[in-house]
């Protein structure tokens, strides 16, 4: 998995936890919702600016947004 692939996953899942929409996480980050939506499909690149701005809103370290996920939990994911 390339990071731009794992930053959409991490940020997809983060997201999805907290039950925030993309257009809700574009608002309070001030960016575009379209943007949000070509990061989640790992179409475009993000930018340091916008990691910081995304970590504030999940409340995550941005180092969280590139995690790998765990063996038990990919295990989990395909069941």
């Amino acid at each position: 998995m390339d990071l731009r692939q794992l930053f959409a996953t991490n940020l997809r899942r983060l997201r999805h936890s907290r039950g925030i929409s993309q257009e809700q996480l574009a608002n309070d980050a001030g960016i575009d919702r379209a943007y949000v939506s070509r990061v989640e499909r790992a179409v475009t690149y993000v930018g340091l600016e916008i990691i910081g701005k995304l970590s504030t809103i999940l409340g995550v370290e941005p180092a969280e947004f590139f995690q790998r996920p765990s063996k038990r939990s990919v295990k989990r994911q395909s069941d």
